[in-house]
């Protein structure tokens, strides 16, 4: 068997390590060719020496003598070429080496090695929802260009993608987009409600940064911890499964879900309701996305049914969660509209992690900036990915400003 070669972009993440437990499964089917991290040397050293990619990418320059100081204790045969910079790291995820990209990095830091990926017509496993969100038609244009293959992994689209009849789903695998189905009536979008789905919301002004990422149900890093805790994620996830299967947000439903065993739904207009269950666990749409067309073991044990209490679901609550309503808004907006809602997100995250603003001043930022740059002269979308990032980061500098003044008189709890 050929193996197939993979970057991981992100390799130091939740995303990226619950790749590697797969492809460490598959070693006669899968060998690790690029790893990248932003700055976690500890462990993307503990990485290279279990799966001796060519290279390694390392986006903080700062953190290159750390990296170069442990590669010394290898033989040189067994030492990576080591790749340092945020440019130089993108140009990777295009390189003739490899074949499928994991595009696992958070945040719109992910979009340039997302674009080359695609652009250079590669399988690429999708987790950067950043990158629909806030270039979607650009990054979906470029795929059906470059005959690029666009899976997602995010638990919730790869499970849509799995209850696609087989011909639809087809289509997503090879262009990136499904047009509109006369058979789907809905997608069913299910979220676990974070932690404080039944938290009072007098409490909500309280909540610290070690509150909001301890999620009940999966292991994620800070930043998308605090956004399960917002909705943001789900939001964002919203914008997302519009662009990747074509269809309108009134064709999208989101439903919390707090046991996280069925990850998604689509519903059919006679009247069938196709789900995809399983343990909560990211391994398992990694693996099919992975392998797709065929399935490979995952390492996830089984899902027990008689061991469930129950299913239950319940319709979001709009006071608790604006960060929802706020992504349904942005997306019926369109134009840079999305762009805007995740960046301003992204900053006051951030801020939020900080310490230097509370918990509900997250949407009040996105309200805030949405506002603002709707009347804006450059709201319209941007026409190409330098511009995406031009856009980036105007809205960024005016976030940042608005969570300085904000912070400046907030009491942060922790």
């Amino acid at each position: 068997m050929v193996q197939t070669r993979i970057g991981i972009f992100g390799s130091t993440g939740s995303i990226g390590t619950s790749t590697l437990d797969v492809l460490a499964r598959h070693p006669e089917r899968f060998s690790v060719d690029v790893l990248v991290a932003h700055s976690r040397v500890d462990i993307l050293f503990e990485q290279l020496k279990r799966f001796r990619p060519a290279t390694v990418g390392l986006v903080d320059a700062d953190r290159r003598a750390a990296l170069e100081e442990r590669l010394a204790s290898l033989p040189a045969a067994q030492r990576p070429t080591v790749v340092v910079g945020q440019a130089a790291v993108d140009e990777l995820a295009g390189d003739a080496s490899l074949d499928t990209v994991v595009a696992a990095v958070v945040g719109t830091a992910g979009l340039g090695s997302t674009w080359n990926a695609l652009d250079a017509g590669k399988r690429v496993l999708l987790a950067n929802k950043e990158s629909l969100v806030a270039a979607g038609e650009l990054m979906l244009d470029v795929a059906r260009r470059a005959g690029a293959t666009l899976l997602p992994i995010d638990s919730e689209h790869n499970a849509i993608f799995q209850c696609l009849p087989a011909d639809q789903a087809a289509v997503v695998g090879r262009a990136g987009l499904v047009g509109d189905s006369n058979e789907i009536e809905r997608l069913v979008l299910t979220a676990s409600g974070g932690p404080f789905r039944e938290r009072p919301l007098a409490d909500f002004a309280g909540i610290t940064p070690e509150q909001a990422c301890a999620h009940p149900n999966w292991s994620m890093g800070r930043k998308i911890s605090v956004d399960s805790a917002t909705m943001m994620n789900k939001g964002l996830e919203v914008i997302e499964a519009a662009r990747l299967f074509g269809v309108s947000a009134e064709r999208i439903e989101v439903l919390v879900h707090p046991e996280s065993v069925i990850h998604s739904m689509v519903r059919f207009v006679d009247g069938s309701v196709i789900a995809e269950l399983g343990e909560p666990d990211m391994r398992t749409p990694i693996a099919h996305a992975l392998a797709w067309p065929e399935r490979i073991e995952s390492g996830v044990a089984p899902l027990d049914f008689g061991a469930l209490a129950g299913l239950h679901f319940e319709s979001p609550d709009p006071e608790r969660f604006p960060a929802l309503r706020l992504a349904f808004e942005a997306l019926a907006a369109g134009g840079i509209m999305p762009l805007v809602m995740n960046a301003a997100n992204e900053v006051a995250v951030a801020a939020f992690l900080e310490r230097r603003i509370g918990f509900m001043d997250i949407p009040a930022a996105l309200q805030a900036a949405m506002t603002h740059f709707a009347g804006n002269a450059t709201s319209g979308a941007p026409e190409t990915i330098e511009a995406v990032l031009v856009a980036d980061r105007e809205v960024r500098a005016w976030a940042e400003l608005w969570c300085r003044t904000r912070g400046s008189g907030a009491a942060v709890g922790g």
